[in-house]
């Protein structure tokens, strides 16, 4: 943020040497709308989502950047994991379906993340079915 205050600041005097004083304020709030781009990402980063399998239960936890709680608790025999996909750009969203409800999961990671998350949650699935806790 320094670097970029200090080159918008540089060219903001570049402007005002030039006679185009209006132009100077401008090249400051550059710097805030970035500053305040970068504040809210880094509170959104703070968003986490845990899943929890077991052979009795599998629990969806998601906490969102202002600590709001959602918490889904499926039987683990009758979860399907779907999956949507686009044919040049992979898995486009995962979604846990049991019993007439749909639970979008992973939304944050990326494309090639989603594959090998969906192959260990489909690896804990089976191993719930199987009765066995699956620790990964």
């Amino acid at each position: 943020m320094a670097f970029l205050s200090a080159v918008s600041f540089a060219t903001g005097v570049a402007f005002l040497l030039m006679g185009a004083w209006p132009v100077f304020g401008f090249f400051g709030l550059d710097v805030l709308v970035i500053y305040w781009a970068f504040r809210i990402n880094f509170r959104r980063a703070s968003a986490i989502e845990e899943i929890s399998v077991t052979p009795s239960e599998l629990r969806v936890r998601r906490v969102s950047h202002r600590g709001h709680v959602v918490e889904w608790v499926l039987n683990p025999l009758w979860v399907r994991l779907d999956q949507k996909t686009h044919a040049e750009f992979g898995i486009e969203r995962l979604y846990l379906v049991s019993k007439g409800r749909r639970v979008s999961i992973g939304g944050f990671l990326g494309a090639d993340e989603k594959a090998s998350f969906a192959k260990a949650l489909l690896a804990a699935l089976q191993a719930a079915k199987r009765g066995i806790t699956y620790n990964r």
